[in-house]
């Protein structure tokens, strides 16, 4: 008798912390690495949070709390709907989990059964995927091609859709792709919706703040009303508040699937670190300017990585609307052999090649769900930015 479980064979470790652990490995060893692997800004948490959070630990707040999230902190979340979304909830249809992975693991485990489709759009977050197969349900991937700005339309949508259908995992602006829905591409995704009853909508709206050119954010609950009784409407602190290890996730939804998450987290993980929702109370109420400081200098990367992987040979890299991610195709590299004696079949061989010989780690597009690319986060400093993609294009250039 086999000691794992069956459903472990199922899923595969996390590509983006593999690839940070392999960069943080070669830089002990003593290898010059400049690791673009890792979703995670690196500005300080605010002070004002900061603050917070020590305040609750000298005040000794650091029991056991709600299951699911302190009052104080659930009703911040319900002002922080009503402020930026335009949508009306309640404590009790509000959940707050250790990270925006944990109340989505905990949706899923609560309402999947075997047989159950969950459509994911491609690209996609790593974990979408395997969280879907760990809870017992089968993803369904559709791919938003690069001529489409990495978006599907509705009528891709609506081919997807089968009685065995339960969710609809909807991410705007993109992880990998930092690719953003205007409100009129959503609203093409909400009316195949609507026709589709026993479909539920999972928004992953964790990089809601991060969007930029004058790209204005939406999700599915408030361009649609009559779908806020299926949607759950997911977000969390770690992005905008660069606040990644505090561990804060949330969500809004109905009342049932919230009560049916909370019965899933009492018997796992039980509360979120207290400390940490003293400081998500005071990220969410207290002052916002800063998000604005941040996402200029995310405007000024993402400009400058762009234009210099555009001017490397074999990469087409599009501008996104947001979040801190580009996601560069690699199509004309495809065949070559690098300078260290590596052909390039695929975009793992690349991301590998590139990593070993030039120094920079990058996340391969398969892992992500579409080829030939890779994901860089430009969420870290001009000069490491400046410094990998000239790597990244000396790389190319050998190339032959």
């Amino acid at each position: 008798m086999p000691f794992l479980s069956e459903t472990l064979s199922r899923v595969k470790p996390s590509p983006t912390i593999a690839v940070t652990n392999k960069a943080r490995e070669l830089k002990a060893a003593g290898k010059d690495v400049i690791g673009l692997g890792a979703g995670e800004p690196d500005f300080d948490t605010p002070a004002n949070i900061k603050a917070a959070g020590i305040r609750a630990i000298e005040e000794g707040k650091t029991k056991y709390t709600a299951v699911d999230g302190l009052p104080e902190l659930k009703e911040a979340i319900c002002a922080k709907f009503k402020r930026d979304n335009n949508l009306d909830y309640v404590p009790a249809q509000v959940s707050v989990s250790g990270g925006g992975k944990q109340v989505l693991y905990n949706a899923l485990v609560a309402t999947l059964n075997a047989g159950d489709e969950v459509i994911i759009p491609a690209p996609y977050w790593v974990s979408y995927p395997d969280m879907v197969l760990l809870a017992g349900g089968t993803p369904v991937a559709i791919e938003g091609k690069l001529e489409n700005g990495f978006k599907i339309t509705g009528e891709q949508l609506e081919a997807a859709i089968t009685p065995k259908t339960k969710w609809f995992i909807f991410n705007s602006p993109s992880n990998p792709t930092g690719a953003g829905y205007s409100k009129e591409e959503l609203k093409e995704l909400t009316d195949v919706l609507m026709k589709h009853p026993h479909v539920w909508v999972m928004s992953d709206d964790m990089y809601e703040h991060l969007a930029f050119d004058g790209f204005e954010f939406c999700t599915p609950a408030e361009i649609e009303p009559g779908l806020y009784e299926r949607t759950l409407t997911v977000n969390g602190v770690s992005k905008a508040y660069a606040m990644t290890g505090w561990r804060i996730g949330y969500a809004a939804g109905p009342v049932e699937l919230i009560a049916a998450m909370r019965k899933v987290q009492s018997q796992s993980t039980s509360n979120p670190c207290s400390i940490s929702q003293y400081a998500a109370v005071e990220a969410l109420n207290g002052p916002q300017d800063f998000i604005a400081s941040n996402n200029a200098a995310f405007v000024r990367r993402r400009n400058m990585v762009v234009e210099m992987l555009n001017a490397a040979e074999g990469i087409t890299c599009p501008t996104p609307e947001g979040a801190f991610y580009v996601y560069p195709d690699i199509s004309g590299c495809l065949g070559k052999t690098s300078a260290g004696g590596v052909k390039i079949e695929n975009d793992e061989d690349f991301a590998s090649a590139l990593l070993e010989e030039n120094g920079v780690a990058v996340v391969f597009g398969a892992a992500f769900g579409l080829s030939p690319n890779f994901r860089v986060s430009y969420a870290t400093s001009d000069e490491a930015l400046k410094e990998a993609c000239t790597r990244i294009q000396a790389f190319c250039k050998g190339l032959k």
